[in-house]
This record gives C-alpha cells, structure tokens and sequence, in this order.
C-alpha cells in the first residue's frame, strides 16, 4: 500500500482516527514541520495517463505523487491558489514543478 511505502519516509506519524481526505501526517524526516499528507495510488485515465484527483476543501496541507524514482510532494494551498488563479480543472505535474515554488523531491531508498 502507498501510505506504508511514504510512512518510511516520516517520523512522529499519525493516522487519521475517522475518514477524512489526509492518509497520514507526520513529519519529514530531515524536517521540523509536522503535515497531513494526501498519499493515494495514481489511476489511469482513458488515453493510458496517470493521474491523481484531488479536492479544493482536502484537511490534507501536502500531496504525494510517486514517481519511478522518488516522491514529489506538492503544498495544497499553493495547488489550489494556482488552479484558482489559473482558472483549471486540469493541472499536469511538469507545469506544476515549474509554476510551484514549494515542492520537496523525496528520493526513493
């Protein structure tokens, strides 16, 4: 399951204790902040695209998208003034590594 691969890579974790739209939240190892992460598996669009859906109202702070080769964690607040801004019901994650200022490359072990 994707949340135990990402929890490798937190301390201090919590799992939410009821349903809500954060998987787990923690703190990066490395790091001092403590997040609530959205950590869910990519699905597969029509056209063979993967993609991740996600909702303006999330209690999550970070989203996680794993790569091949290492974690992209993206801020949900600037995610969601970028999609306002931008007027979009579809990002795509080149342009977000280059329109986003926070964004963490987590490298896989």
């Amino acid at each position: 399951m994707i949340v135990k691969k990402f929890a490798k890579y937190l301390t201090g974790i919590e799992y939410p204790k009821e349903k809500t739209s954060w998987n787990i939240a923690g703190m990066i190892k490395g790091k001092n902040a403590y997040y609530r992460f959205d950590v869910r598996e990519m699905f597969e669009m029509p056209d063979g695209t993967l993609a991740q859906k996600g909702r303006l109202d999330t209690k999550a702070q970070k989203m996680v998208i794993e790569g091949e080769k290492n974690w992209m964690i993206i801020d949900l607040d600037e995610l969601h003034e970028y999609i306002r801004r931008e007027k979009k019901k579809k990002v795509y994650i080149n342009d977000l590594i280059d329109d986003l200022e926070w964004t963490i490359f987590l490298a896989k072990n």
